[in-house]
C-alpha cells in the first residue's frame, strides 16, 4: 500500500479489522477464517487478497493447506508501517472487550481445541515448530473403541446437522436422529446419504416431546443439545423415557459460563450447567450409577465441555 491514506481506507472495514485480530493471535486457512467470521468464503478469500496487497498478511502452504498469518512487519516500525501496529493493537484490545470480539475469540479457541484433539500438528523442541502426523486423530479413535460395542439401538437428540448420528451408525443397529429443524435434518440427510449410511431413522420433534415409543433403544446421546431446550428437566426425563432398562443416557454439554453473547448468536437457552445441575438432571429422572467429569478444556478457552452419565433402572 503506496499511501497512508489508502491503508487506512483499507483498515476502515470491520471484517479486515477481525480478521486481522484473529491472524495476529493465530495462523488460520480460509476455512477457519470463514467458520469464525460467519462470513462467506468468498468475502473471506477477497478480504485477504487486499490485505495481502497491502503486505499486512503474509500466506505460507502446509499439508495442502494455505495458512495465513499477520505479516511479521507489521509489528515492526522499521519496515515502513511507522505506527500502525500501535493502533491496531489498541483496536483490536478494545474490540476484546465487545460481545462480538469475545464471539470471535471463544470460536477461535474452538478451532484451536479441534486441531489439536485431531492431532493436527505437535509442537517440537522449537514452539513455533510444528510436526505433522497425519492418520492420528481422535475421530478415528472413536471409530476403533466403536468396535468394542454390540449393535445397539441408539437415539440421537438434537441431532443437528448429523455428524455424531452418522458416527454412531457405523457401530449401532439403529440410530433414530430427532431434531425440531427441518432444515437442518435436510442437511443432515444429504450428508448421510452422500455416506451410503442406511440405518438412520430421521424424525423431527422437541426434546422435550420426543416422537420415539416408550423404552425402544439402549442408549440416548445428548450432545450439545441441552442448553437449547426449553425445559431442560423434561427433556432429560423424556430421554430416560425411551431407553430400555438397563440402557444408558451420555450427555455431552457445557459447564456453566459468562458468555451472554451465545444466547443471541447461536440461540442457546441456557448458558451451560454446574456439574451438580446436571447430575440432579440424571437422577431426578431416575437414572442410576450417575456420572459427571470434564470432557475437554483449555487454557483460555471460555468454554468448558462436561459429559454426564446414567443408567435406567430395571
Amino acid at each position: 500500500m503506496d499511501s497512508p491514506a489508502g491503508l487506512y481506507r483499507l483498515l476502515g472495514d470491520d471484517a479486515r479489522l477481525r480478521i486481522l485480530q484473529l491472524l495476529a493471535a493465530e495462523r488460520l486457512n480460509v476455512s477457519e477464517l470463514t467458520s469464525i467470521l460467519g462470513i462467506a468464503q468468498s468475502g473471506v478469500s477477497r478480504h485477504l487478497g487486499l490485505l495481502k496487497d497491502a503486505r499486512l498478511v503474509s500466506e505460507e502452504r502446509e499439508g495442502g493447506f494455505t495458512y495465513y498469518r499477520l505479516a511479521p512487519a507489521v509489528r515492526n516500525a522499521e519496515n515502513g508501517f511507522g505506527p500502525l501496529w500501535a493502533l491496531l493493537q489498541a483496536q483490536f484490545d478494545a474490540a476484546s472487550s465487545t460481545p462480538a470480539g469475545r464471539a470471535d475469540l471463544a470460536r477461535l479457541a474452538e478451532v484451536q481445541r479441534v486441531r489439536k484433539e485431531n492431532f493436527d500438528a505437535h509442537a517440537g523442541p522449537d514452539t513455533n515448530e510444528r510436526q505433522l502426523v497425519p492418520g492420528r486423530s481422535w475421530a478415528a479413535w472413536a471409530r476403533v473403541l466403536g468396535h468394542l460395542l454390540p449393535p445397539l439401538r441408539v437415539a440421537d437428540l438434537g441431532c443437528g446437522e448429523g455428524y455424531l448420528t452418522i458416527e454412531a451408525s457405523r457401530w449401532a443397529s439403529k440410530v433414530i436422529a430427532v431434531d425440531r429443524s427441518s432444515a437442518v435434518m435436510k442437511r443432515a440427510q444429504t450428508l448421510a446419504s452422500r455416506r451410503g449410511v442406511s440405518n438412520i431413522v430421521w424424525k423431527c420433534g422437541e426434546l422435550e416431546r420426543l416422537p420415539i415409543r416408550d423404552a425402544s433403544v439402549d442408549v440416548a446421546l445428548l450432545s450439545q443439545a441441552l442448553h437449547h431446550a426449553g425445559h431442560p428437566a423434561k427433556a432429560v426425563a423424556e430421554a430416560a423415557r425411551i431407553l430400555v432398562p438397563g440402557g444408558r443416557m451420555l450427555v455431552l454439554d457445557l459447564r456453566e459460563h459468562n458468555e451472554a453473547w451465545v444466547r443471541e448468536r447461536l440461540g442457546d437457552r441456557w448458558l451451560g450447567f454446574p456439574d451438580r445441575k446436571l447430575r440432579k438432571l440424571l437422577t431426578d429422572a431416575g437414572l442410576t450409577h450417575v456420572k459427571v467429569q470434564t470432557g475437554a478444556r483449555r487454557t483460555g478457552d471460555p468454554f468448558t465441555v462436561i459429559i454426564a452419565s446414567g443408567t435406567k433402572g430395571s
